[in-house]
């Protein structure tokens, strides 16, 4: 799977008022707990990580924003699916600065299969940006999963002993049907 790259603009929670968002997706969008234990707990001993890609690469300019880099500048960009059983619930993108890949997080680069979730909620020094969500549409590079609908994501700024990753989930229909 090539790498996406979405076109979209990410909303505040308060700016979401007139946008018709799901109700049972509101849980999911703005839940500040981990994603991946949450995912674990709704189908025990399912839950996998499937990864698509891990390569040095930029990010697209709106991430290259949202984590303060120069646009141009190389980071860690981990593609990953989540599955329930043999569905995929959740697309997730990271983006890892090269800077954030040193002392105790170098081991950031190495997950593989493993949930990024699991390390960064059982590391003390995490804490996280507010919540951002965005809706894309039939014309984003998901549109494999949604069909005509639409899939609404959100992206939050990790900070792990102060320094930044960013993540972006999409929930995909499966998740909600």
């Amino acid at each position: 799977m090539p790498a996406p790259r979405f076109k979209s603009r990410w909303y505040r929670r308060r700016q979401l008022f007139n946008l018709a968002v799901p109700e049972l997706l509101l849980s999911w969008l703005f839940d500040p707990t981990s994603l991946t234990t949450r995912l674990r707990r709704r189908c025990p001993g399912q839950f996998r990580v499937e990864l698509i890609s891990q390569q040095i690469t930029r990010p697209s300019l709106d991430e290259a924003q949202a984590l303060g880099l120069d646009y141009g500048a190389s980071a860690l960009v981990r593609q990953v699916r989540l599955h329930c059983a043999d569905q995929a619930v959740v697309y997730a993108r990271t983006v890892i600065p090269l800077t954030t890949l040193s002392g105790k997080q170098r081991s950031y680069a190495n997950l593989g299969n493993r949930s990024l979730g699991s390390m960064l909620f059982a590391d003390r020094s995490m804490h996280r940006s507010e919540v951002h969500a965005t809706c894309l549409h039939r014309d984003s590079a998901l549109r494999a999963y949604a069909g005509t609908g639409e899939i609404w994501g959100r992206r939050s700024v990790f900070y792990v002993s102060g320094k930044p990753l960013l993540v972006s989930e999409y929930f995909l229909p499966a998740l909600l049907g």
